[in-house]
């Protein structure tokens, strides 16, 4: 079945989450490189990033952690400048070959405004908080399915991570397409069964022109 319908990652797929992250570093008061270096161990051993927060401030959760930034002026957002350079050239490429343009990843709901505020060419934005399932709950590809209102098949699905992207995506019958960036895209390129993605990329750009390989 032909494409008809592209769903992209939010997190270092679109958005370079370096800022954000910079930022989380200052409020934990630690210094980046420390920081990067702890995110760096707890995604070699395959666990969850909400164990940055258990390291640097154990009482603290993630849930605490907002709230008391919210409480010193911070608001969630993404800003112009975090975006790919890639990001905006590919999703109006894709639109303006008729293709159905998602965004929806594992991100607070609060992404979502985030996300529109940028002026992003997408037909549909959605987040696992606001949809109340995250990957790789099959639930949400199914949810994916939904809202572009097309069957799997004819959808491909852009990612960064193998255990989050590529594997749940083929299991849910659509087409895999894996970018290569960010911290778990270099480390899931090792990984031997990256090579079931259907696609493999370094760029967004040229990603229309490929989907006629599938």
């Amino acid at each position: 079945m032909a494409i008809r319908a592209v769903c992209f990652d939010v997190g270092e797929t679109l958005i370079d989450e370096t800022r954000q992250w910079t930022e989380w570093a200052t409020f934990l008061g630690v210094p980046p490189l420390t920081l990067f270096t702890a995110i760096g161990a707890i995604m070699n051993r395959g666990e969850s990033l909400r164990r940055v927060f258990e390291i640097f401030r154990p009482d603290l959760d993630l849930s605490q952690a907002r709230k008391l930034r919210a409480a010193q002026g911070w608001t969630y957002d993404f800003k112009p400048t975090d975006l790919y350079p890639d990001a905006i050239p590919c999703l109006t490429d894709l639109r303006g070959r008729g293709y159905k343009v998602l965004i929806a990843g594992n991100q607070p709901v609060e992404s979502e405004a985030a996300l529109n505020r940028l002026g992003l060419p997408a037909d549909v934005i959605g987040s696992s908080g606001g949809w109340g399932v995250s990957k790789p709950d099959s639930e949400f590809f199914a949810k994916v399915a939904e809202a572009a209102g097309e069957p799997p098949g004819t959808i491909a699905y852009v990612g960064d991570r193998l255990d989050n992207d590529v594997l749940p995506s083929l299991a849910a019958g659509m087409k895999a397409v894996f970018i290569r960036r960010g911290p778990w895209g270099w480390m899931h390129a090792e990984k031997p069964a990256i090579e079931q993605a259907h696609l493999h990329l370094h760029s967004l750009l040229g990603l229309a022109d490929r989907l006629g390989d599938l």
